[in-house]
């Protein structure tokens, strides 16, 4: 069983939404299936025709209606469609029911975009994680799926071999995820140990919702970086870190993190909490905002969601709007500088403003940096040398054979720094 395979061949899709009004109107539904639509693109199939019907509340059989399933049928007839794909999650049994009656393959949103996660997965860590997810994604969906084996009445010593069959399948699928959750936390603990000397250089992370510009932006920013960018969902699954240099001396490590989408999958949330743990342990964050998306406050807010369910609630987060060369009417752009003061205002992709968001960076780091002032003798050179490579070092006065030296050192080197400068402090 190997659930991180996915197909070349590109298929033919149909897309189906549902709307609940007032709470989730048909409008809003018309924008979820065109994300959807970028997502069935960015796993390898092409959109033919969509489907939205209005309901009180999902039926327990099929999601929508009979009719609409009538409808549907002779939708994926006359297109000849491969597969059919929800907007909302399915149970097993309406994704079973639906399978029977339209007769080709059926997926929800979480499938489709656990898909394009097996796609995109690159790294043995990213491979794990994405296997971890469909696992537990497709264990509660395994039941009915053996019953043309069981064909005998029940009853005393009369246990089906279909039966049997579900049950080897569920002990082997559980006994799959106990291991990659044991090889995930061996590769996390291995992951810490590699990075604890970062621990004395502050750390920001980019975070925003899936294709807002994050990696574009990492690679403008770090041209070492060489982060893969493209104008589509999901490019980036594994965190890449770089050096920024601000001043002499004065630096940041910049992680690029998976992006976040509208409904993320609890099960790809919870196995990609690993490679979250650069947000976790970010001095403060940079969140990336599509601007020329027409729903991007709602794309802050989920983005807002996901980081609280991982546990982030940060306080130091500058919203960075990206793509502004994509604004068509300049009153569009000074409206948001007003409501967004705190805001800065980029093109990642041309480089526009750039300088001002280093700017930005550079002042959050400053708040976190203390003055101090030694006086040291000149031939203790080893100190005033560590000194030079761990601090900024702002003046130097040279008094008889004594050297006065002011320096800024970040929090989280200041122990150690105070440590070995302490009896020298004036």
């Amino acid at each position: 069983m190997n659930t991180v395979d996915v197909i070349d061949a590109r298929e033919k899709a149909i897309l189906v939404g549902i709307a609940y009004p007032p709470e989730v109107s048909r409008v809003q539904v018309e924008e979820y299936l065109e994300e959807l639509a970028f997502l069935a693109d960015t796993a390898g199939a092409d959109v033919g025709r969509s489907m939205i019907q209005e309901r009180r509340a999902a039926d327990p059989g099929f999601a929508i209606g009979s009719g609409k399933v009538d409808e549907l049928r002779s939708m994926v007839k006359a297109s000849e469609a491969d597969i059919v794909i929800f907007d909302d999650d399915l149970t097993p049994l309406q994704a079973r029911n639906l399978e029977r009656e339209l007769a080709c393959k059926v997926i929800d949103r979480t499938g489709l975009i656990l898909q394009i996660f097996a796609l995109r997965a690159k790294s043995f860590r990213a491979k794990m994680q994405v296997e971890l997810a469909q696992l537990e994604y497709m264990l509660p969906r395994l039941t009915g799926q053996w019953t043309h084996l069981s064909k005998q009445k029940g009853g005393i010593g009369t246990k089906g071999p279909g039966e049997t069959q579900i049950e080897t399948d569920r002990r082997l699928v559980r006994s799959r995820i106990a291991l990659l959750k044991k090889k995930l936390r061996d590769v996390s603990l291995q992951h810490d140990t590699q990075t604890r000397g970062r621990v004395s250089v502050p750390r920001v992370a980019l975070v925003g919702y899936t294709n807002a510009g994050k990696s574009t932006l990492m690679n403008m920013l770090c041209p070492q970086a060489e982060a893969f960018a493209e104008n589509r969902l999901f490019a980036t699954l594994d965190t890449k870190t770089r050096r920024l240099e601000l001043k002499i001396n004065k630096l940041v490590l910049l992680s690029d993190t998976v992006g976040f989408i509208r409904k993320l999958p609890h099960t790809l949330v919870e196995s990609f909490r690993s490679t979250l743990d650069e947000v976790l342990q970010a001095d403060f964050l940079l969140h990336v905002i599509d601007l020329s998306h027409p729903g991007f406050e709602e794309q802050m807010k989920v983005v807002g969601d996901t980081l609280r369910e991982i546990g982030v609630r940060h306080p130091n987060t500058i919203e960075v709007f990206n793509k502004i060369d994509a604004l068509e009417d300049p009153a569009t752009l000074l409206d948001l500088r007003a409501r967004y003061p705190d805001a800065v205002f980029i093109s990642a992709a041309r480089g526009i403003n750039l300088s001002e968001l280093r700017l930005r960076i550079a002042a959050y780091v400053a708040r976190d940096y203390t003055e101090r002032k030694i006086r040291v003798h000149v031939a203790d050179y080893k100190l005033i040398g560590y000194l030079y490579e761990h601090a900024e070092v702002t003046d130097r006065q040279c008094i008889d054979e004594d050297i006065e030296l002011t320096f800024q050192v970040h929090k989280n080197n200041l122990k150690h720094i105070d440590a070995l400068t302490g009896h020298l402090a004036i």
